[in-house]
């Protein structure tokens, strides 16, 4: 009797369960649905009826990237072009010109050639800036004129190109390009080992750890790895990045999601080269993703000192979907943790401001390391060692998106002829000539306080404020006006910083820079006297 009252009352219930879980998913199904109908139906009609010609590719590409733009910055839809762009960033090889290219609407500008790749044999330099190619006037060309470089191996290209207000012509040869992960690596002094990880391909891990067991023949018995400005890569070439350093089995990430097989921990798989060699790893906020995963798994296991500025902040995972026609959709599917429990998740793309941007997290908790060091979450990852000039702010950002530095160095190095390292001091003067160039600069931005106030200005509140009010609100905006040049002077470390590092490139290439680093950059010096000091290292551990 009591079986049959139990399955009287459980059946009902099972059922009751079952059509409120169908009942969701037809309402979710019907939704979908509806919408997909009325977009049909709109996309239809727009593209029957519509005044003028239409493309429905680019109308339906556009719909779709919009939609996306949305949710968050790294959800995107990929084309064929950018599903093979995503392959080629992956594996870090691709037939082209070997060199670094900005587009701009009627020109695309060479920011940065390969040395001994073929825009450099080609005699391109760093802030060409290329008119044509292959007889196409870029200011006509309407895709993406950045394609027409790229081509089979051992092809050739014909470009005109303008240089110091001259226009010149070459042709460049295009080769099989191979990007590294780790493009220098070297001995500091007799000890101490310094490798550059610019990027998590897939040989991210491999060349690492070549990387490590060269200097270890050399003898190096301590190591610095700079992640700076490495935006990221594999999750996968992360995890083994990090297993260099620690043990078998030890718990490196996870990933939550709503959806349950993305729910997942990672835990290394290898044995460790070396888990006992004094490490710091560099860090700035150009650092992200699986720069992210890999400092902060090592500081939350004690396993390395970082130093630098605080990171991007990117704590959300993408994966490849695939779709119809050779398409993709890159989709954000979870949230990553590192092993104490935090996200470093900066932005806040859910909920955002009256102007549409994502909320940056100001208040963070505290999680505890591997010792019991306290750490914080979702700003990034906090360097145990902050140094000043790799720090950020509106004012530099500002001057590295307008080309305010790169033009500057590219009139710099026409303007001083150096052939070797020891000759290049950028001077005080130097950078008084800088700050003439940017008062006769078109550059211009706008402080989050001007933004404010112009609001203010211009909005509802002028009706409510009287004209001395007003008044008082232009003045306060021209003497921010006046204060935004002053803060040249304010910041002059930091902009020194970007100056010299985009200066030195011009010369001497990217593995210049490195060198150069070695004894100059205030990052690896204050890291490489941490190291020296073995009580100091292990003190800021414990």
């Amino acid at each position: 009797m009591k079986k049959l009252i139990h399955k009287r009352v459980l059946i009902p219930v099972l059922a009751a369960f079952v059509f409120l879980a169908a009942s969701s998913f037809k309402s979710d199904f019907f939704e979908i649905a509806k919408q997909i109908e009325i977009f049909t139906t709109l996309f239809k009609e727009l593209n029957m009826n519509y005044v003028d010609e239409t493309n429905p590719a680019e109308l339906m590409d556009t719909a779709i990237k919009n939609m996306l733009d949305d949710l968050d910055p790294y959800t995107k839809f990929l084309n064929e072009q950018d599903v093979e762009s995503y392959r080629i960033n992956n594996t870090g090889e691709y037939s082209g010109i070997g060199a670094l290219v900005r587009s701009y609407k009627d020109r695309l500008v060479i920011i940065e050639p390969y040395k001994g790749y073929p825009a450099d044999k080609a005699g391109l330099k760093a802030g060409d800036e290329l008119v044509s190619i292959a007889g196409i006037q870029i200011a006509d060309f309407q895709d993406d004129a950045s394609e027409l470089l790229k081509g089979a191996n051992k092809t050739s290209v014909d470009v005109e190109y303008t240089r110091q207000g001259k226009t010149y012509n070459a042709t460049i040869e295009r080769e099989a390009i191979e990007v590294d992960a780790v493009p220098f690596y070297k001995m500091i002094d007799e000890e101490t080992g310094y490798i550059v990880l610019s990027r998590f391909n897939k040989k991210a891990s491999s060349q690492t750890k070549d990387a490590i067991n060269s200097l270890k023949d050399e003898g190096a018995k301590k190591l610095i790895l700079d992640l700076r400005g490495n935006p990221g890569g594999l999750l996968s070439e992360a995890i083994n990045v990090t297993n260099l350093f620690v043990p078998k089995g030890t718990l490196v990430v996870t990933t939550k999601s709503k959806v349950k097989k993305f729910n997942q921990s990672y835990e290394t798989r290898n044995k460790p080269l070396d888990e006992e060699i004094p490490l710091v790893v560099l860090i700035d906020g150009r650092s992200a993703s699986a720069s992210e995963i890999v400092s902060g798994s090592l500081q939350d296991l004690d396993r390395a000192v970082i130093v630098g500025a605080r990171s991007f902040g990117k704590g959300l995972v993408q994966r490849p979907l695939k779709l119809t026609y050779g398409t993709q959709l890159k989709v954000t599917i979870s949230r990553y943790y590192t092993p104490s429990g935090r996200c470093i998740q900066s932005l806040d793309y859910w909920n955002r401001d009256e102007s549409g941007n994502a909320i940056r997290n100001t208040e963070f908790n505290d999680f505890l390391t591997k010792n019991g060091r306290k750490v914080q979450d979702g700003g990034g990852v906090m360097p145990d060692i902050q140094i000043a000039s790799l720090k950020s702010n509106d004012l530099l950002t500002a001057l590295a998106n307008n080309s305010v530095i790169f033009n500057y160095a590219t009139d710099y190095y026409y303007a001083h002829p150096i052939t070797e390292m020891p000759e290049f001091n950028f001077t005080p003067s130097d950078y008084e000539e800088f700050k003439r160039h940017v008062a006769q600069s078109s550059f211009e931005f706008e402080t989050r306080a001007e933004k404010v106030l112009k609001e203010t200005l211009s909005g509802k509140d002028s009706e409510v404020f009287n004209s001395n009010v007003m008044e008082e609100v232009k003045t306060l905006l021209a003497s921010i006006e006046k204060s935004k040049y002053a803060a040249l002077d304010t910041y002059e470390k930091e902009i020194e910083k970007q100056l010299t590092d985009e200066i030195v490139k011009r010369y001497f290439y990217r593995e210049g820079l490195y060198d150069y680093y070695l004894q100059n950059d205030e990052a690896i010096l204050t890291s490489n006297e941490l190291l020296k000091d073995t009580s100091k290292y292990e003190g800021i551990l414990k």
